[in-house]
């Protein structure tokens, strides 16, 4: 079946695309965006459906080729396929060098008790952050520490920001996440046994000579703030990054990664 084709920058779909970038329309619609090849193909791979995919064969890259398979696993999915003019994919693409593919996907809500535990936890939480691209990033490290699950406690910035699809390079349908409020959270941790690692440069203790194995979850504080007196109050440990410059913390982050990888290499 041949997709429909789009050329007006007024067609009601084109509107609804540039209304999914904000968070408000994406709630209210219960969907969000996907731009990319490659982040497409891993949503598909992990069993996520599109329920539209837009695609503008102006805006393929010639090398890749592969955009037929991606088009007919979509549409075999259940997706329904538009074809956008140039103009028109260019007025909805959020990415800088589009590639032509984009797809309306919809969102999910996972609580606590849906995530996948092993029988050694190794848990990812992060507060408050507000920087899309952080929390696209953690995902990211997330996804390479091979966590259990990531836990997003009182969220700034939503999960399905484009920004945060986009910096998680699509491993946000591969890493289990749940949103909950960190005084559930915490709740949740000591009733399971695991025991939460909270990093703020006050911290005495050294993240590499803390013990980071075991049933355990590293908890990450905001970009502004660090972590709330409550959670820093109630963990199980503190520890924080040795600084040898005049900077007193790095990136939200850059720290997530290295904190995780100090666990990492203890655990292994």
């Amino acid at each position: 079946m041949e997709p429909e084709v789009i050329t007006s920058l007024q067609n009601p779909r084109v509107k609804q695309l540039v209304k999914l970038r904000d968070r408000r329309p994406r709630d209210q619609a219960g969907q969000f965006l996907v731009e990319g090849f490659r982040q497409i193909r891993r949503a598909l791979d992990k069993g996520y459906a599109p329920v539209e995919l837009y695609v503008c064969p102006e805006w393929y890259p010639g090398e890749q080729g592969n955009e037929a398979g991606l088009i007919a696993d979509a549409q075999a999915a259940g997706a329904r396929v538009f074809e956008l003019s140039k103009s028109a994919f260019a007025k909805v693409a959020y990415r800088e060098r589009p590639d032509g593919l984009l797809a309306v996907l919809p969102q999910w809500q996972n609580g606590l008790d849906d995530l996948p535990l092993s029988p050694t936890p190794f848990l990812l939480v992060v507060e408050a952050i507000e920087k899309p691209g952080n929390l696209g990033t953690i995902l990211r490290s997330a996804d390479a520490a091979g966590v259990d699950g990531l836990i997003v406690c009182d969220p700034v910035t939503d999960l399905f920001n484009p920004n945060v699809v986009r910096a998680s390079t699509g491993v946000l349908f591969s890493v289990p996440v749940a949103i909950a409020e960190s005084d559930a959270v915490r709740a949740w941790l000591q009733a399971k046994g695991i025991r939460s690692v909270a990093t703020t440069p006050s911290a005495t203790q050294l993240h590499t000579d803390a013990d980071l194995t075991g049933s355990m979850a590293i908890v990450m504080g905001s970009e502004q703030y660090g972590l709330s007196d409550d959670w820093l109050r109630e963990a199980d440990d503190r520890v924080r990054i040795p600084m040898a410059g005049q900077a007193d913390s790095l990136n939200v982050a850059m720290a997530t990664i290295i904190t995780l990888f100090e666990a990492v290499r203890q655990r292994n």
